[in-house]
């Protein structure tokens, strides 16, 4: 067995989120940082890499400009560094691709010193006044503190749990598996950005041309994200703040309501996919030229068997409160993702506090609560949909979280993560220490 000399902190998991925190911590040599993950290299949804998909989200929202606009992990610092900065500039993007973005994290995580990859974190559990983390390697690394970064897993829906194959797979697969879809009847399910990049890309006829392709969504219509201003200030320290403030009843009531605000399909998307459907219908001359297709909004899918080669989805129409099924030789769950603490976590899992959403309670830097000690602090990233709000799944935020769990760990303000000015006012005034400012409140009330 192996020892690793003590660490401040350990992370498990090295995506987008713990990247961050890895990089705002590099520079500080005083505090001994190492996130660790199972796999060879860093690869961010390598299933979901389809071409010319773009960002959803400002390239200036990178690992770390928001914090630390010096820091030499920046997107811009990743072009100069690969000599691109001017062309970047002229080329005049509305948004970075997807692989552009991909390979900016991949260049970061080939920078940072902290990082380690090829090592499973298989158990963790509390010894005396530290961590104690046991790898595949054999190695037991002591840390003071632990960051949990491992990800989402795909969400399957119970009618198709047990049905998973080569002929039905999730789209986090997408791009992974070699499928082609030549003359075949292709049903995708699901209503988000990943169900319509995936129709886009089939019905194009990338992977072959297909007989068919029909897309089932839930939505009462293919909806657009909005990306519009004052929603984007939901994407803010200053909402955060007030929005950790509410009562659980109360976050779980807003979260659900502003959906759209982090899961719709970009306006982009939408024109590409209402201008491809235009060509098919009216510009393509015979029908030998065209696959055929059908959206289906307002649809639930309550059961999908097999029938010898083909799939079989029954679904109930909440518009006119019909029933009906669709065929399809190949099925594409666009379901979405779902939360899920790891299984090396089991053992410490069993003493967190929890909603009644089986959520992990967490504290406002981040950290899980539980009955272990003070001193030894279990951070969760992307574990704060209900507590911390909509912004907690996006990388809109995850400079600044970051900043908030360095500043947490180290007990001072390393990085700036004060509350930012806003048009909107979401509660009674909170000051910069996020407390009441009872003289502003009164003025307030007086109108004044």
């Amino acid at each position: 067995m192996k020892f690793i000399e003590p660490l401040n902190l350990a992370g498990v998991g090295i995506g987008p989120f713990n990247l961050s925190l890895a990089a705002l911590l590099a520079p500080l040599s005083q505090h001994h940082s190492c996130f660790f993950d199972r796999r060879p290299k860093f690869a961010w949804h390598p299933g979901m890499m389809l071409p010319g998909t773009r960002m959803q989200t400002s390239f200036l929202k990178d690992l770390v400009t928001p914090i630390d606009p010096t820091s030499a992990y920046s997107f811009l610092a990743y072009l100069v560094a690969h000599g691109k900065f001017y062309r970047f500039v002229h080329a005049e993007f509305p948004r970075v691709r997807r692989a552009e973005f991909s390979d900016y994290l991949q260049w970061v995580a080939e920078q940072l010193p902290n990082l380690t990859f090829n090592t499973e974190i298989q158990e963790i559990n509390l010894d005396h006044d530290r961590f104690l983390l046991t790898s595949n390697n054999g190695d037991k690394i002591r840390s003071s503190h632990l960051v949990i970064g491992t990800g989402v897993t795909p969400y399957l829906p119970t009618w198709a749990y047990s049905q998973m194959n080569q002929f039905c797979l999730h789209s986090s697969q997408y791009m992974n598996t070699e499928i082609r879809l030549e003359n075949l009847r292709v049903a995708i399910v699901g209503g988000g950005q990943s169900g319509a990049e995936i129709f886009l890309d089939v019905f194009s006829g990338n992977r072959g041309k297909p007989k068919e392709v029909t897309w089932v969504s839930r939505r009462p219509n293919l909806e657009p994200l909005d990306e519009t201003c004052f929603t984007n200030e939901y994407f803010t320290p200053h909402y955060v703040k007030n929005f950790f403030q509410q009562s659980d009843m109360r976050r779980s009531g807003i979260v659900k309501n502003q959906t759209l605000a982090g899961d719709g399909i970009s306006p982009q998307t939408l024109s590409e996919l209402s201008q491809l459907l235009y060509e098919c219908d009216f510009i393509k001359n015979t029908d030998s030229d065209k696959s055929h297709y059908r959206i289906m909004t307002h649809r639930d899918v309550r059961k999908m068997t097999r029938n010898s080669t083909y799939w079989q989805l029954d679904m109930h129409n909440r518009f006119d409160e019909s029933d009906e099924c669709i065929l399809a030789d190949i099925v594409i769950l666009a379901t979405g993702y779902k939360q899920k603490i790891p299984d090396c976590l089991s053992l410490l899992a069993e003493r967190f506090e929890y909603d009644n959403q089986n959520n992990a309670k967490l504290s406002e830097d981040y950290h899980v609560l539980w009955d272990g000690p003070r001193n030894n602090r279990i951070y969760l990233m992307n574990g704060g949909l209900q507590s911390h709000g909509i912004a907690d799944p996006q990388l809109s935020l995850a400079a600044w979280r970051a900043g908030v769990v360095v500043n947490s760990l180290l007990e001072k303000q390393v990085y700036p993560t004060n509350c930012v000015s806003t048009p909107l006012q979401w509660s009674r005034f909170l000051n910069e220490n996020n407390e009441l400012d009872e003289e502003k409140n009164l003025l307030g009330v007086l109108g004044l």
